[in-house]
């Protein structure tokens, strides 16, 4: 079994600056790809952005040029800068990894247990 544990959410005014961070724990893993999604009261869980294991990031239109992904393979860990932040940024985020147990199995994804996120305007 693959752990995630998020941390770095918080309140921020509008413009503001957070940094989420996640880092998987377990043992015999290996992990693809991390990302981040989030979802807002009343809405479904959507994608933020995503990083490859060789460090390739995409994101949604909605964060670009905002958020930065990154990721320390070394240590299981992948984080979140968010700039400029907007009232709309306001959501519970999730981290997610996929991971295997072994070189003959398929990635699975695994998620973390969610970091609230406030911007107030």
């Amino acid at each position: 079994q693959v752990q995630l544990v998020e941390s770095g959410g918080g309140l921020v005014q509008a413009g503001g600056s957070l940094r989420l961070s996640c880092a998987a724990s377990g043992s015999d893993f290996s992990i693809n790809a991390m990302g981040w999604y989030r979802q807002a009261p009343g809405k479904q869980r959507e994608w933020v952005a995503t990083i490859t294991r060789g460090g390739s990031t995409t994101y949604a239109d909605s964060v670009r040029g905002r958020f930065t992904i990154s990721r320390d393979n070394a240590k299981n860990t992948v984080a979140l800068q968010m700039n400029s932040l907007k009232p709309e940024d306001t959501a519970v985020y999730y981290c997610r990894a996929d991971a295997r147990r072994s070189p003959y199995s398929s990635y699975v994804p695994y998620w973390g247990q969610g970091t609230q996120v406030t911007v107030s305007s």
